[in-house]
């Protein structure tokens, strides 16, 4: 059975190394580490057919931009006759520490407008989400703007390394499930409960 993977992000180069396309990054990650390319476009996404894991995987990033995630993700879940629980999704997350990982496999998205989007449209929150902390360790008075902000020079290298264990979360979640990958990658930071988070 197919695996739907989703990267969530903004198209353009404006938004390319940004926090809120760590989603695409990741997706670019996993492609490249997989040999899988982004070779037509389907449903408003960039799509990617190939094997990850021993398991036949979609790669897809929406075009829509994030707000509106939802209805290429439903239109690609039906034109491949897949259900949401053969959707993963991964995006950032404001509510976590700069690069911590938070696997879940349903619940609300937590103020994020994409995940917002795809729950709506698919019309339940029971699917896999692997959530990529973005929170810095200062107080943010403007969310918009710094997800939007283009990574500084010296954030590239964390980046790397982030989209890098993002790409191993979502491997080892289809070879060996979610109940695994969350104990191996879901870390509790000080002072927050991420079991909420």
């Amino acid at each position: 059975m197919s695996r739907l993977i989703v990267g969530l992000g903004n198209p353009g180069n404006r938004y390319e190394t940004t926090p809120h396309n760590l989603g695409f990054l990741t997706l670019d990650r996993l492609a490249e580490q997989e040999g899988i390319r982004f070779g037509w476009r389907e449903a408003e996404a960039r799509v990617g057919r190939g094997e990850l894991g021993g398991r036949a995987v979609l790669l897809a990033k929406p075009l829509s931009y994030m707000n509106r995630s939802g209805g290429p993700v439903k239109a690609l879940l039906r034109n491949h006759a897949l259900e949401p629980r053969d959707l993963l999704v991964v995006y950032d997350e404001l509510a976590l520490p700069w690069t911590q990982l938070r696997i879940r496999e349903r619940g609300s998205a937590a103020g994020h407008k994409g995940v917002q989007s795809i729950i709506e449209a698919v019309g339940t929150d029971e699917f896999i989400r692997v959530r990529m902390g973005i929170q810095p360790g200062h107080p943010v008075s403007d969310g918009a703007a710094y997800v939007l902000r283009p990574f500084r020079r010296n954030e590239l290298e964390e980046v790397a390394e982030f989209t890098g264990r993002a790409a191993d979360a979502v491997r080892l979640i289809l070879t060996e499930g979610a109940a695994q990958a969350m104990s191996v990658h879901n870390r509790r930071a000080p002072g927050v409960d991420t079991e909420e988070a």
